[in-house]
């Protein structure tokens, strides 16, 4: 009786913080809490021999195509899904794709001029990925994310979304985009017909169309 009546005094004095509550089936042991890593942003260098740009100016009697090279670019991943980007577009490398001889180098020229790009003075273009918004149940060959980013052409910026398909398969990063800017937001008002009267089926439209396939690859698969 003794004993007993001792067992319980010692169990008093060193109370309820003595006893550890166990869940039934497990270890009396505690596990360490497990460390989560969370999962890392990855650059993929867009490779400009493999990428394209080309462009869609439309004027009241017809259109002009043409090419622009991709000065160097980044695409940030985590896993397959995409965080970010910046592009520089060489304003410099500007081309015509449907005209021939002087026809085809006074055009050039002339959208090398202040009339349009002021390549002298801005030889590139930029644009950044401010947001992004995943397209769900996308399928095939159909967009998967909405893009948004700033782009600016002539040092002026502005806000610009459009649909782009963007796959990641080994390594390898591929994205394709079709949008349309209106040019008179960069300063580029040559002949439009919302500031200039009277241009007839000289007048050329405001929208400019890009269609870009872009290639990037891992830095870590790249430098292999």
């Amino acid at each position: 009786m003794k004993k007993v009546l001792l067992s319980v005094m010692v169990a008093a004095a060193v109370g309820v913080s003595a006893f550890k509550m166990v869940a039934p089936g497990t270890p009396g042991k505690a596990k360490p809490a497990a460390t989560v890593v969370a999962p890392a942003v990855q650059n993929y260098k867009v490779v400009p021999a493999e990428s394209k740009i080309t462009w869609v100016g439309r004027k009241v009697t017809g259109e002009h195509t043409g090419n622009i090279t991709l000065a160097s670019g980044t695409i940030l991943l985590e896993k397959a899904n995409l965080r970010g980007g910046t592009f520089i577009m060489d304003m410099t490398s500007i081309t015509n794709t449907d005209l021939q001889g002087g026809s085809n180098k006074r055009l050039v020229d002339h959208l090398k001029s202040d009339d349009f790009f002021s390549v002298e003075k801005n030889p590139t273009a930029k644009f950044a990925i401010t947001n992004l918004t995943p397209k769900q149940n996308a399928k095939g060959d159909a967009a998967n994310y909405t893009i948004t980013g700033d782009l600016t052409i002539k040092g002026i910026t502005n806000q610009i979304s459009f649909p782009a398909l963007v796959t990641v398969k080994k390594g390898v990063a591929t994205a394709k985009a079709n949008l349309k800017f209106d040019r008179t937001k960069w300063d580029i008002k040559f002949r439009s017909g919302n500031f200039f009267e009277n241009l007839g089926d000289k007048a050329i439209m405001d929208d400019v169309e890009l269609n870009i396939e872009l290639v990037a690859r891992q830095e870590a698969v790249a430098k292999k």
